[in-house]
């Protein structure tokens, strides 16, 4: 690069912080919304029952048998393009494999037995059942014993924290502290009921699992999430940040005005915002959009017809095995797409995934679990501008070199001002609980342990 383009790009970035930081500083926030007394059940509200009953799942057999026939339905897939292993989609050479195991290995009723090992309970939160996990540690004598709230996403459900419950609720040998789990399933996923009104957005949610940690006696509590856990977990640091006592993310995401300034500077002078050795992650942006699009378009749909796209997938198990399971192909990590076996089993077994999709199918969820996008990306969310507060709450970043989007520690800060923990791993993808659980819970109990030190110093 020439000297006096040098000199050019110097002088024209440091106009666009200057000018970016005048607009930033100028910015007249909307005040932080109140969803507290939004009712989202059918009819008119009503008051809500607030008991927490156990529930257990159990499936009836009509439910088994209809799937067990549209599974054995003779119609044939379209086989894959000569030399196409997962590029275009899910391989039906790879489907069919899938397909023939959950007629033939995969038994519900033992993975229901599987999936009942662990405490649930239905409450009604502002006219809808929420129904969630609730497991205390197994031992507790001379130890803290502190709430955690997780929160999964989509294409995952509560399943994804199977693996990592029992290795946050044993007591570490060097930790003063143990934990106590709520997992519930999102409003309108597996076993919580669906909004029948329009507007249920992360932010209303987060309003519901709020209430939920209150009912269950919890004034504070820490916080994780991935995915829209992660989105819903960031408005709850916003809206009730004196509920809060900490917060973990595997999918931190900092969408300020100044984020945006940094990053477009950074496409620039990289070093300026991201360490050489991550810089690939973040620059040059033509490759970070053009993944981007590459895995995105699934959400366009879903955030503009949703009812659509659900009849299909609602009444087709294979057609539905397919679309979620292709995401856990290219978001546990992208060059599995070029794999004639998709590189599942690597990291799950296809009884592990089929778990998921089976709490999506037994429940009929789909539909509603895809509105959330809807919801989300809605003109009155937006004009929220939730994510432009900063967060205050202590706040842990675990990044996983295969997610979908990458940002530097110096863009966090601008959403995460009090970040005590970024963690970089050298493998691990979207869906990190359910992939690495032991990498996962050992960066849950280090962010949490720093959290309460920061306390102590006080």
């Amino acid at each position: 690069m020439g000297f006096f383009r040098k000199v050019f790009l110097l002088l024209s970035t440091t106009f666009i912080v200057y000018l970016g930081i005048k607009i930033h500083s100028s910015l007249q926030l909307p005040p932080l919304p109140n969803f507290d007394n939004e009712y989202w059940g059918r009819g008119k509200p009503t008051k809500d029952d607030i008991a927490v009953r156990p529930f257990k799942i159990n499936v009836p057999d009509k439910v088994l048998e209809v799937l067990q026939q549209k599974l054995n339905q003779p119609r044939s897939l379209t086989p894959p393009l000569e030399g196409i292993q997962q590029q275009y989609g899910m391989n039906t050479n790879l489907l069919k494999e899938i397909i023939e195991f959950w007629k033939t290995k995969y038994n519900w009723r033992e993975r229901e037995t599987f999936l009942n090992q662990y405490p649930q309970f239905q409450t009604t939160i502002q006219g809808l059942n929420i129904h969630f996990l609730h497991i205390k540690p197994t031992k507790s004598s001379g130890k803290d014993v502190v709430p955690l709230l997780m929160l999964h996403g989509w294409p995952g459900s509560i399943r994804e924290f199977y693996e990592v419950i029992p290795l946050l609720t044993a007591p570490q040998v060097d930790r003063d502290f143990v934990f106590e789990i709520i997992v519930p399933s999102l409003p309108g996923y597996g076993f919580s009921e669906a909004a029948s009104k329009p507007g249920l957005g992360a932010p209303q949610m987060a309003a519901v699992f709020k209430k939920l940690m209150e009912r269950l006696g919890f004034k504070k509590f820490y916080i994780q999430g991935g995915d829209w856990g992660a989105i819903i977990t960031s408005h709850l640091a916003t809206l009730y940040p004196e509920s809060l006592l900490g917060l973990h993310s595997n999918m931190c995401a900092a969408q300020t005005p100044m984020t945006f300034l940094k990053t477009l500077i950074g496409s620039v002078y990289p070093s300026f915002v991201v360490e050489d050795k991550f810089k690939d992650k973040m620059y040059p942006l033509s490759n970070v959009f053009s993944y981007l699009l590459l895995e995105s378009g699934y959400l366009h749909l879903q955030a503009t017809k949703p009812d659509t796209l659900g009849v299909a997938l609602g009444d087709s198990p294979v057609g539905l095995a397919a679309y979620i399971l292709e995401k856990f192909t290219t978001w546990t990590n992208p060059d599995w797409k070029n794999r004639e076996d998709g590189g599942l089993k690597l990291k799950y077994t296809y009884t592990n995934l089929l778990d998921n999709v089976m709490i999506y199918w037994v429940t009929g969820s789909i539909t509603t679990s895809m509105r959330l996008y809807a919801e989300e990306l809605s003109k009155t969310n937006r004009e929220l501008q939730l994510e432009s507060y900063p967060i205050v709450v202590p706040s842990a970043c675990a990044r996983f070199p295969y997610e979908l989007r990458y940002q530097s520690d110096y863009i966090l800060k601008d959403k995460y001002t009090v970040l005590v923990q970024t963690s970089d791993f050298p493998t691990g993808g979207h869906f990190a609980a359910f992939e690495q659980p032991k990498v996962f819970s050992d960066d849950v109990w280090s962010a949490v342990q720093k959290f309460r030190d920061l306390v102590k110093k006080k």
